[in-house]
């Protein structure tokens, strides 16, 4: 396949409980064979096992006073940004894209991430949006989706995370997310009830979507299409 048949991106599920570590050396494996132009743009999706990470930055204070009771391992990467959870229930998803073929845009390409993950929740009925001055994904001031992407030899990795069900809330509880004092995290779970809340008027009659353990999986794959179609619109001829 010759780099200009490549589609803009392949999407593969690596499945749940994936070590951190495990998913770092996959996307490693991936960045060099898209560096070289043996493979395609890929997007890696997955559950991470609970863990903790932080960007590479002197301000570890959205780790709080002691890391030591933290109630999960804590890895510093390669990405930007400040601390952030991975657990099950949230979805992780690595891009691994060449940002060569997208005129070396990273604000454009990160823009494209957050409007992939706005409409794929749109199609769940949340109305999901950007904040001005933040990166990210909102609902009205509730962060649902956090981005930090990291860049070797303008090969974009790591990327975003969603959280999905309810489940993957509580690892939050003892950090500042992204080191944003005050700021309520919330998952597409609850924002789908809050919506249907809202449309109905009636809190009784309002009907929960039934999360499941592929309800992470199926988001994933509804929202590779809408990330697909961004980049494809970024991509220079």
């Amino acid at each position: 396949m010759t780099p200009d048949t490549k589609p803009p991106l392949q999407y593969l599920w690596l499945g749940q409980e994936i070590a951190y570590e495990r998913g770092l050396e996959i996307q490693q494996e991936y960045l060099t064979q898209v560096h070289e132009g043996s493979l395609s743009n890929h997007f890696l999706a997955l559950e991470h096992q609970s863990i903790y990470t932080i960007g590479r930055t002197r301000d570890k204070s959205s780790l709080g006073d002691n890391t030591s009771l933290l109630p999960h391992p804590l890895v510093e990467i390669s990405r930007g940004g400040q601390a952030t959870y991975h657990g099950a229930g949230q979805l992780t998803g690595y891009p691994i894209v060449d940002l060569r073929e997208l005129g070396k845009d990273l604000h454009a390409y990160i823009r494209a991430i957050e409007q992939a993950l706005i409409l794929t929740c749109r199609q769940y009925g949340v109305n999901a949006t950007r904040r001005d001055g933040m990166t990210g994904v909102w609902v009205e001031n509730r962060k649902l989706a956090s981005i930090g992407v990291g860049v070797r030899k303008w090969i974009a990795m790591h990327g975003f995370a969603i959280n999905i069900t309810k489940e993957s809330l509580t690892g939050f509880l003892s950090i500042t997310p992204c080191g944003l004092d005050g700021v309520t995290m919330t998952c597409l779970e609850s924002e789908i009830k809050f919506a249907q809340i809202n449309q109905s008027g009636d809190l009784e009659a309002s009907i929960t979507t039934a999360m499941t353990k592929d309800s992470v999986a199926d988001f994933a794959e509804q929202c590779s299409t809408h990330l697909r179609d961004a980049i494809a619109e970024l991509q220079v001829s």
